[in-house]
């Protein structure tokens, strides 16, 4: 697969060639220009290259090729490093979470993937088509990539609620089951996901819109507080749907504990009924010489009757009362 997806100059908003990353120190010597490089899951020696080519620091170039980082931003002199988590839904109807990272400088962006993550395609499309925000520089392109992940997190949690709802659906509209169970935890642990990729997003906006980073223009700056609006937004929907799973479980436990009480109550009402005859033949099967109605020519007939009549009468106040 392709490392270097795209290496272009940009002035005034508008592309103006493509450039060979051999080559990109030259380009960056012209004023009112600006880099856009994006990697796909490049190797050690591309990334060498780039470091060469933009005097990155090496911690945060290890941080790129190594990738599995927690959401932020590092600032290292003038330029600084972000680092997100993407995601979306495979085919099995599961999370699955890449990273993108982010070095941007005073005339340079360079982005990098890794792992599950959708092509830039689209965004660099967009961003070429509006040159009167292009021509903000690279501050514009990091808040266009950061938009468009963060957007990309509605859908995941679109259907992480609908999970829920379905979930609901089982526990209260059928027989509570240790599949349900099983579902509510894998759930669980897709939402925990979720909120630690979307957490950290509130202070990396927080300090693009706040701080004194140089390479972000402070025209620019304004538009991080979309990013950092719908980041809040699906925090609030992550927390919401994670109070309602936690609402489902207690839920879905309970309704276990009373089925499991309904079956108790079968069990302890038949043992009565069962304990009527089981105590007839014991009295009477005690081999004592003198008992009542022992030779009584009706006997056998009457404590049948009686004990047939005891126990209907068990199972009619049992019936009755709801334990069966």
């Amino acid at each position: 697969m392709k490392e270097i997806v795209n290496c272009a100059a940009y002035a005034e908003g508008k592309r103006i060639a493509d450039v060979n990353l051999s080559d990109v120190h030259n380009v960056l010597k012209e004023e009112n220009q600006f880099v856009w490089i994006g990697l796909h899951e490049p190797s050690e020696e591309v990334l060498s290259s780039v470091q060469q080519e933009f005097n990155l620091h090496e911690l945060a170039v290890e941080d790129a090729h190594s990738a599995h980082q927690r959401p932020k931003l590092e600032q290292y002199g003038d330029s600084i490093f972000v680092v997100l988590r993407t995601a979306q839904m495979n085919q099995e109807h599961h999370i699955e979470l890449g990273e993108t990272h982010f070095f941007v400088g005073d005339n340079f962006i360079v982005i990098v993937r890794h792992g599950s993550s959708v092509p830039y395609k689209e965004v660099r499309g967009r961003c070429e088509a509006a040159p009167d925000h292009l021509k903000k520089g690279q501050g514009f392109v990091l808040y266009a990539v950061m938009d468009f992940i963060v957007d990309r997190y509605f859908p995941v949690v679109h259907e992480l609620e609908q999970d829920l709802e379905k979930i609901e659906t089982k526990i209260f509209k059928q027989k509570p089951t240790r599949e349900t169970t099983e579902q509510i935890y894998d759930l669980k642990r897709e939402l925990l996901e979720v909120k630690r990729a979307v957490s950290p997003l509130v202070d990396i906006c927080n300090r693009l819109m706040r701080f004194d980073i140089r390479c972000i223009s402070e025209e620019t700056r304004p538009y991080f507080r979309d990013v950092y609006d719908h980041a809040v937004r699906i925090n609030e929907m992550v927390d919401n749907t994670r109070e309602l799973l936690n609402s489902a479980m207690e839920a879905n436990f309970s309704l276990i504990s009373i089925s499991q009480s309904e079956v108790g109550k079968k069990f302890a009402g038949w043992a009565a009924i069962i304990a009527v005859p089981t105590m007839v033949a014991g009295f009477y099967g005690m081999n004592f010489k003198f008992m009542p109605e022992l030779e009584w020519h009706y006997g056998y007939y009457v404590v049948i009757f009686v004990t047939l009549l005891i126990c209907v009468t068990l199972y009619y106040f049992f019936r009755r009362s709801g334990w069966f």
